[in-house]
């Protein structure tokens, strides 16, 4: 099991869409945790060149995360949300694709990696033997007891815990718009339903930035935390500048379908506040609001593009990632000794 060869229980997030980077994953598993590459948006080749160039900076493990491709949406759902959009930014075409699901399992079985994460969904038994059969852990992101049983049913090897703190998208398998106005499960309570439902280990993600809520998570049982919007500083990291500046504010964070039509969570901007009612249509919105997320970048307008962050998005420190790695273990174990050292006072 990977988890128990890691030096410390750090997992890198796969920030998908310009965070992830060869350094950043490197960065991470050389101080002893394990680095991911993001799959998502990218085609098999750039995901290869990204493999091979993380393999030129680290001889360590890693990981790569791939998108569960989700099912296409009906034109009518999300084609009035575009019209509405186009009156005031330039927007592109509603597309829907597989984000190149089975290029990238090929290119994963013929050049293995230590860990392959899905996101969105889980893969089938078959194709989670096929990741097997060459070498590679299967973990799967879940956000309820029910797909956790259901992924371990398939064969997954550790599930991700995605807490509602988790910046970005939700990985839930069927982004149901009914469901909306539930509650999401926060992390600890998650941690604990999941430590009851299933034998396999649980990685605790989201709201995760600093050393204590680490230990917090391990002490629940957690076998170890995925990080992601903590690295976001980081020089290693292919943060936007227009990003790193806005999480240094107090800013709070709410979900939103308004920019990719997949409930995600990002630091409130006018542009989340003004479309609540935007549709449930993965990826198609996502495509057609490209042009307008790319404009206010280059613009360095912080109300219309999307910027992902989890709730405890202001802690994040501008650290090199290997340096906040070992601050975060070193940070932990001081809180779980102090913990231990005031529960034994107390007696």
């Amino acid at each position: 099991m990977v988890l128990d060869e890691l030096g410390t229980p750090i997992i890198l997030a796969p920030m998908a869409g310009g965070p992830s980077t060869p350094e950043l994953a490197a960065a991470v598993s050389d101080a002893g945790g394990l680095g991911f590459i993001a799959a998502g948006y990218l085609p098999a080749s750039e995901l290869g060149a990204r493999i091979k160039a993380t393999r030129a900076l680290t001889t360590k493990a890693f990981g790569v995360n791939l998108f569960y491709p989700s099912e296409p949406s009906p034109t009518a759902r999300f084609s009035p949300y575009i019209e509405e959009l186009s009156r005031e930014f330039p927007v592109g075409d509603a597309k829907y694709d597989s984000d190149d699901w089975e290029a990238k399992l090929e290119l994963l079985v013929s050049e293995p990696v230590a860990v392959v994460s899905s996101t969105f969904g889980c893969p089938t038994a078959a194709e989670i033997a096929r990741l097997h059969a060459v070498g590679s852990e299967v973990w799967v992101t879940v956000t309820s007891a029910a797909e956790a049983r259901h992924a371990v049913a398939v064969g997954a090897d550790v599930v991700v815990a995605q807490g509602a703190e988790a910046g970005g998208h939700r990985g839930t398998f069927v982004d149901d718009p009914a469901d909306d106005l539930a509650d999401p499960l926060g992390l600890l309570t998650l941690v604990q339903l999941l430590r009851a439902a299933v034998e396999v280990p649980v990685v605790a993600a989201g709201g995760i930035s600093s050393g204590e809520a680490l230990a917090g998570v391990l002490a629940a049982g957690a076998a170890g935390a995925q990080i992601g919007t903590a690295f976001l500083r980081c020089p290693e990291a292919g943060t936007a500048p227009l990003i790193r500046a806005a999480i240094t504010a107090d800013t709070p964070t709410m979900l939103t379908r308004a920019f990719t039509g997949r409930l995600a969570r990002g630091l409130r901007n006018r542009f989340m506040v003004e479309h609540l009612d935007a549709p449930a249509a993965y990826p198609e919105i996502h495509y057609a609001t490209g042009p307008l997320r790319a404009a206010a970048r280059a613009e360095g307008n912080a109300d219309a593009v999307n910027l992902w962050a989890g709730q405890a998005h202001a802690l994040a420190v501008e650290l090199p990632a290997g340096e906040l790695v070992r601050k975060l273990s070193t940070d932990a174990k001081n809180a779980l000794e102090r913990a231990l050292s005031l529960r034994i006072q107390s007696y």
